[in-house]
Protein backbone atom coordinates (compact mmCIF):
# COMPACT_ATOMS: atom_id res chain seq x y z
CA UNK A 1 0.00 0.00 0.00
CA UNK A 2 2.86 1.88 0.53
CA UNK A 3 3.94 2.14 -3.12
CA UNK A 4 0.92 3.56 -3.96
CA UNK A 5 0.72 6.41 -1.46
CA UNK A 6 3.70 7.05 -2.76
CA UNK A 7 2.53 7.71 -6.03
CA UNK A 8 -0.57 9.85 -4.82
CA UNK A 9 1.80 12.27 -2.63
CA UNK A 10 3.56 12.38 -5.52
CA UNK A 11 0.76 14.11 -8.06
CA UNK A 12 -0.34 15.83 -4.73
CA UNK A 13 3.51 17.48 -4.52
CA UNK A 14 3.82 18.19 -7.86
CA UNK A 15 0.38 20.38 -8.23
CA UNK A 16 1.49 21.58 -4.95
CA UNK A 17 4.96 23.21 -5.53
CA UNK A 18 4.14 23.29 -9.28
CA UNK A 19 7.50 21.40 -10.11
CA UNK A 20 6.79 18.25 -12.59
CA UNK A 21 10.01 16.63 -11.80
CA UNK A 22 9.38 16.39 -8.05
CA UNK A 23 9.36 12.80 -6.92
CA UNK A 24 7.81 11.66 -3.54
CA UNK A 25 10.64 9.92 -1.58
CA UNK A 26 10.47 8.74 1.81
CA UNK A 27 13.56 10.93 2.68
CA UNK A 28 12.35 13.92 1.00
CA UNK A 29 11.83 17.14 3.38
CA UNK A 30 10.93 20.85 3.00
CA UNK A 31 14.65 22.00 2.79
CA UNK A 32 14.77 20.35 0.16
CA UNK A 33 11.81 21.50 -2.11
CA UNK A 34 12.06 25.20 -3.57
CA UNK A 35 8.63 27.00 -2.17
CA UNK A 36 8.36 24.88 0.51
CA UNK A 37 7.67 27.58 3.28
CA UNK A 38 4.42 27.22 6.25
CA UNK A 39 1.86 27.89 3.45
CA UNK A 40 2.78 25.36 1.26
CA UNK A 41 2.49 23.11 3.72
CA UNK A 42 -0.17 23.81 5.08
CA UNK A 43 -1.93 23.65 1.16
CA UNK A 44 -0.23 19.75 0.93
CA UNK A 45 -1.30 19.01 3.92
CA UNK A 46 -5.26 20.10 3.12
CA UNK A 47 -4.36 18.77 -0.18
CA UNK A 48 -3.03 14.85 1.48
CA UNK A 49 -6.54 15.06 3.55
CA UNK A 50 -8.81 15.73 0.92
CA UNK A 51 -7.32 13.18 -1.63
CA UNK A 52 -7.27 10.36 1.44
CA UNK A 53 -9.80 11.14 3.05
CA UNK A 54 -8.55 11.96 6.16
CA UNK A 55 -8.21 14.56 8.71
CA UNK A 56 -4.85 15.00 11.22
CA UNK A 57 -4.04 16.59 14.45
CA UNK A 58 -1.92 19.74 14.69
CA UNK A 59 0.39 17.04 16.76
CA UNK A 60 0.18 14.44 14.20
CA UNK A 61 1.38 17.56 11.51
CA UNK A 62 3.89 18.96 13.66
CA UNK A 63 5.47 15.66 14.02
CA UNK A 64 6.35 14.52 10.73
CA UNK A 65 10.03 15.09 9.50
CA UNK A 66 10.26 14.14 5.89
CA UNK A 67 7.72 12.50 3.37
CA UNK A 68 8.07 8.89 4.76
CA UNK A 69 6.46 9.84 8.30
CA UNK A 70 3.96 11.64 6.11
CA UNK A 71 3.18 8.19 3.83
CA UNK A 72 3.87 5.95 7.30
CA UNK A 73 0.77 8.15 8.73
CA UNK A 74 -1.12 8.00 5.51
CA UNK A 75 -0.89 4.39 5.72
CA UNK A 76 -1.90 3.93 9.42
CA UNK A 77 -4.96 5.75 9.40
CA UNK A 78 -6.33 4.66 6.11
CA UNK A 79 -8.74 1.45 6.67
CA UNK A 80 -7.17 -2.15 6.16
CA UNK A 81 -7.88 -3.23 3.12
CA UNK A 82 -9.70 -6.58 3.06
Amino acid sequence: MLDSIYVKLGEIMRNVFDDEHLVARPELTANDVDGWDSFAHLRLIASVEKEFSLRFSASQISSLKNVGDLARLIEARLPAAT
